[in-house]
């Protein structure tokens, strides 16, 4: 367990100390670990995300700390891992080798005339693969030491090693959980691009992980038959708020409170977020990988997030992903994560 932060003013000027916030912490005395994921080589649109997590770090310490929702929050400890430099070079690597095959794709030409690229292909599921497993490693040790745990991608095929440790430590106590899931995008996709650990397909994938009882989306705005066919086929495993009904639920005089109790109703006791920046207004992330207009504006994502904790169920982790390579999106990110760290600390206060 974590051990109390030394003497330290939270009011005052921000520490450029290498870690989230400025915090005076290390893993040791942290409660909430996060692993950084500078992985983005499946990116089928912009590129950048591999840098988010540096660009969160470095906008964070000029954030005040007081939270109306969590006021002590910070004293839980936050420690973010360093960036691992090996996966960002092997990020720089395969992504200009997926490029290629993307590039084809959208040619209109098939892989299977080329057995170079069905080569590389391969060679990139099995590289994306081990990150994923180290992920897992990384997670399960520090959930085993008794941490909470979160990851901020890289893209959003970032955190399947963390649905995976989740997943092995609650089957071990006989429950579920399930997943609320903000995006602009369902990612549902199956393997999308011949990428199996694809960012469009991390929802299909974590589907296939029989402890995560429900998939609760919202904000969905860009998406294919295919996903629709899915969710509709689901038999209630996957409950979607797709943002054009929502909008025009809360022009009829629906009010967003209202329609938060309501996606919080389907999912249960344990809730993992997995947050994709482009869940939000393109304004508030303009470098994200695959921006779409609409969405939700910050202040309504945090509101859906509090009713979650108002309703007493448990965050039992979190990821933010498709944080573009810019200081704005680094500083919407970093507000977003400490709102997202509070929250789930006081949902784990709240009995």
């Amino acid at each position: 367990m974590h051990q109390p932060i030394p003497e330290y003013n939270p009011s005052g000027v921000g520490q450029a100390n290498g870690n989230l916030f400025g915090l005076p912490c290390d893993r040791n005395s942290a409660n909430l670990i996060i692993f950084p994921v500078p992985w983005e080589v499946t990116v089928s649109y912009g590129a950048g995300t591999a840098n988010g997590p540096q660009q969160i770090l470095d906008a964070s310490p000029q954030l005040d700390l007081f939270d109306f929702d969590n006021p002590d929050g910070w004293k839980q400890g936050i420690f973010m891992q360093e960036i691992p430099p090996d996966i960002l070079e092997k990020n720089t690597y395969y992504r200009a080798q997926a490029a290629k095959i993307i590039q084809r794709l959208e040619a209109g030409k098939s892989l299977l005339e080329s057995p170079d690229l069905t080569s590389v292909l391969n060679e990139i599921n099995q590289a994306c693969a081990n990150v994923n497993n180290w992920l897992f490693q990384q997670c399960q040790q520090a959930i085993d030491s008794g941490k909470q745990v979160a990851v901020i991608g890289g893209d959003h095929s970032s955190p399947l090693g963390l649905f995976q440790a989740q997943a092995e430590k609650y089957a071990s106590l006989g429950y579920d959980f399930g997943i609320l899931h903000i995006d602009a995008h369902a990612d549902l996709r199956n393997a999308y691009e011949g990428f199996e650990f694809s960012h469009a397909s991390i929802m299909f994938n974590a589907m296939k992980i029989p402890q995560i009882s429900k998939l609760v989306q919202v904000g969905l705005r860009d998406i294919c038959q295919e996903e629709v066919d899915i969710i509709n086929n689901s038999h209630g495993r996957i409950v979607a708020y797709y943002d054009t009904k929502n909008q025009q639920e809360m022009y009829a005089g629906k009010t967003w409170l209202d329609l938060c109790r309501e996606i919080i109703s389907h999912l249960p006791e344990y809730v993992h977020i997995s947050f994709d920046i482009d869940g939000l207004d393109p304004k508030l992330c303009p470098n994200t990988g695959t921006p779409v207009p609409g969405g939700l504006e910050l202040e309504q994502s945090f509101c859906l997030l509090r009713e979650l904790v108002n309703s007493d169920r448990k965050i039992i982790g979190f990821d933010l992903c498709e944080v573009g390579d810019a200081e704005w999106d680094g500083n919407v990110g970093a507000r977003i994560v400490l709102k997202l760290a509070n929250l789930m600390n006081l949902s784990n206060k709240i009995q």
